[in-house]
């Protein structure tokens, strides 16, 4: 797969503070790229310099090998983490409005508003001012603006912000169907459950700096088989207590264990069926999730792809 985007060694600061220090990258042209990491990481940092909007301090950006020329922002749609729309003008106006700004074909406007406002469930609203919408439809009424002029990138910062589970849907299969006609798409989030069902690739930042990189299964392999995912019926904090475990993570009707090396699987079973009624009981990779938060609750020094201390 040839390279869309490469990121050479950037760094940003602002008052001495550093917000991404030397970081590097190749977005794969035609795949899901995620760029993850906890709120404060550095992730909208990078994504305004792919953007020009801030210029790196150092580094190097490169659009299909070459910097970015005046014509970039016409071919990339970019939905930034800060929304914004006109509030007085109807949806139908502000859709025509931007799609100009990208110098989108004008004969093409108007049937690509009917088929956009439709499969976002916004058809009725068409002449509606913007004011009039929720806050879920002016952010959906947004993410057509950023696709409608047919962008050969897509460059989304928080994507999932504010939406729900419906429209989180519906917007990851309009994704899926980009990726299908070759569009590359670039999205930051601290939501790993919806990265782990859209990236092909991952890069996960953490106070600035680089901490994993690559395939998502790749990455996802390198951690290993040492998590046992359980479905139980019953109180499992004694768990934390079993020679083995590293450590639990805990939801309302499952739980998540880290297990060392070289621990006795059959012997951690046989004690939790002691003191709960287990359902179900899976020995599999670690989720995005999990490598999220002990990615991020190391230090940067502490914690490098491929050489996990």
């Amino acid at each position: 797969m040839s390279e869309y985007l490469k990121i050479d060694n950037i760094s940003k600061a602002y008052d001495g503070k550093v917000a991404v220090d030397s970081l590097s990258l190749s977005v794969p042209k035609g795949s899901i790229y995620g760029i993850l990491g906890p709120n404060g990481a550095g992730k909208t940092t990078t994504i305004r310099m792919i953007m020009d909007i801030i210029a790196p301090d150092t580094g190097s950006i490169l659009v299909e090998g070459k910097k970015a020329d005046s014509n970039f922002k016409n071919r990339v749609g970019y939905l930034p983490e800060e929304r914004g729309l006109y509030k007085k003008m109807t949806l139908a106006e502000v859709i025509t409005y931007l799609a100009e700004i990208k110098d989108y074909p004008k004969q093409k406007i108007n049937q690509a508003i009917d088929n956009w406002l439709a499969k976002m469930s916004l058809s009725e609203y068409k002449l509606k001012k913007v004011e009039e919408l929720s806050k879920g439809m002016q952010q959906k009424l947004q993410f057509i603006t950023t696709l409608l002029h047919e962008p050969e990138i897509i460059i989304l910062d928080e994507l999932f912000s504010g939406l729900d589970p419906i429209n989180i849907e519906l917007i990851k299969d309009i994704l899926l169907e980009e990726k299908r006609r070759g569009t590359t798409i670039l999205f930051s989030t601290h939501v790993m459950e919806q990265a782990e069902k859209l990236c092909d690739y991952i890069c996960l930042i953490n106070q600035g700096k680089k901490v994993l990189d690559g395939h998502l299964s790749e990455i996802k392999a390198g951690f290993g088989k040492n998590s046992i995912q359980v479905e139980l019926e019953g109180d499992a904090a004694f768990a934390r207590d079993i020679p083995g475990i590293d450590s639990i993570t805990e939801f309302n009707n499952y739980i998540e264990l880290k297990v060392a090396s070289k621990a006795d699987i059959r012997m951690i079973l046989r004690q939790l069926t002691e003191k709960v009624n287990i359902k179900r009981f899976e020995l599999m990779e670690p989720s995005l999730y999990d490598i999220f938060i002990e990615v991020a609750r190391a230090k940067p020094e502490e914690f490098i792809w491929g050489n996990k201390k």
